[in-house]
């Protein structure tokens, strides 16, 4: 579909922005950003996030570095689209990494970026991601104990967070707890249910595993007012988001 329908579909449901995936926008030139956005506002919508997939645990150091051209350049085109945040990345479960050496790389990196986001305005979040398919290999912070290692040791940059409530239980941890431990940098919040463990497999919200009001009320007893950014992918098109914004807005009155 074109980011126009993305974006009517979004207008649809009532939502107040989208979220893209930096793959939607192939063409990063300035004439074609400029025309993506317009798109997006002529349904009234605008873009609040875009979601980007850097390795920074690839084991060559002049890819880790290659990585860093690439997450700045989309940087650049997530603000010209007028998003404020950047969902980041710690990279993928190389097999020839230690375990300290991907948590250093990443949390180094990771820092970088929140100095580099300055310069465009834009905030990257860090996820406790998966598995996108643009990579070959799960995510390195999709283990929640690496995850965990990163977010303490990106403490000193104030990294924010993205917290996705299906991928931890994908690695078979309960996600009420590791919310509740990073909720202090939550600044978003990717909606997201699994039906199974050890493999995301992504089902109408509130039908599978996630226990969304647990997880909810860890938000809300923070005081948290962020983005609740809806993951539908049931495969149900435009009907599902609709029916997945309804369950997060009755689910959250709930908690």
């Amino acid at each position: 579909m074109t980011l126009r329908q993305w974006a009517r579909i979004g207008a649809d449901a009532g939502l107040d922005a989208i979220d893209l995936s930096i793959l939607f926008v192939p063409d990063h030139s300035p004439e074609a950003i400029t025309r993506a956005r317009q798109e997006i506002e002529a349904e009234g919508m605008r873009v609040q996030m875009v979601t980007t997939y850097p390795d920074f645990t690839h084991p060559d150091p002049e890819q880790r570095e290659k990585q860093r051209d690439i997450l700045s350049e989309q940087m650049e085109v997530a603000a010209r689209l007028g998003a404020e945040l950047v969902r980041v990345t710690a990279g993928q479960a190389h097999p020839d990494i230690s375990r300290a050496d991907g948590i250093r790389w990443a949390a180094e990196n990771l820092c970088w970026a929140v100095e580099a986001a300055q310069d465009w305005g834009v905030v990257p979040v860090f996820e406790n991601h998966a598995k996108p398919g643009c990579w070959e290999l799960p995510d390195f912070s999709l283990n929640v104990e690496n995850f965990l290692a990163i977010f303490r040791e990106t403490a000193r940059c104030g990294l924010g967070i993205n917290f996705d409530t299906a991928n931890t239980v994908v690695d078979d941890t309960d996600p009420v707890p590791v919310l509740a431990e990073v909720v202090e940098r939550v600044v978003s919040v990717h909606a997201a249910d699994t039906s199974t463990i050890g493999t995301l497999t992504h089902v109408s919200l509130g039908t599978g595993l996630v226990p969304f009001t647990d997880l909810f009320s860890v938000l809300k007893r923070a005081g948290w007012d962020g983005w609740i950014c809806i993951e539908e992918g049931s495969q149900q098109g435009p009907e599902g988001v609709r029916a997945a914004a309804e369950f997060v807005r009755r689910t959250w009155e709930e908690a």
